[in-house]
């Protein structure tokens, strides 16, 4: 059997070759990971942390939670009040508001006046 004539293939190239075809990160897409990495939390970190409370004080104590919000809002209105009235005065999404008008139906702290209008059971 003749022998192959031609270019010798070198270590490097073999391993090249292999590193590509199994896609197995070299060393320098490791490094622009690390600084892609650290561009973003930089950019994170520059980022204002934003309150969920203000800071301003008022006489009355704000609501614990979400619950207690939506409870307070219904008990201020003498009529009832809508669910949409409620949306925007909260700024909850939907599904949100319909758990929280559901709990505090089922435990009889609100009462259904008519679809959709909810009064604060005394």
């Amino acid at each position: 059997m003749a022998k192959r004539k031609g270019k010798p293939v070198s270590f490097d190239a073999m391993v090249k070759f292999f590193m590509h075809n199994y896609n197995i990160p070299t060393k320098r897409d490791i490094e622009s990971l690390n600084d892609r990495l650290d561009r973003l939390e930089k950019l994170i970190r520059a980022m204002a942390p934003r309150s969920r409370r203000s800071s301003a004080k008022r006489n009355d104590t704000p609501p614990a939670n979400a619950t207690e919000t939506v409870l307070d809002l219904i008990r201020r209105s003498n009529n009832g009040i809508g669910i949409a009235d409620v949306r925007e005065q909260t700024g909850y999404d939907d599904k949100k508001l319909r758990n929280i008008i559901f709990r505090l139906n089922k435990i009889e702290k609100i009462m259904r006046v008519s679809r959709g209008t909810y009064k604060a059971v005394e």
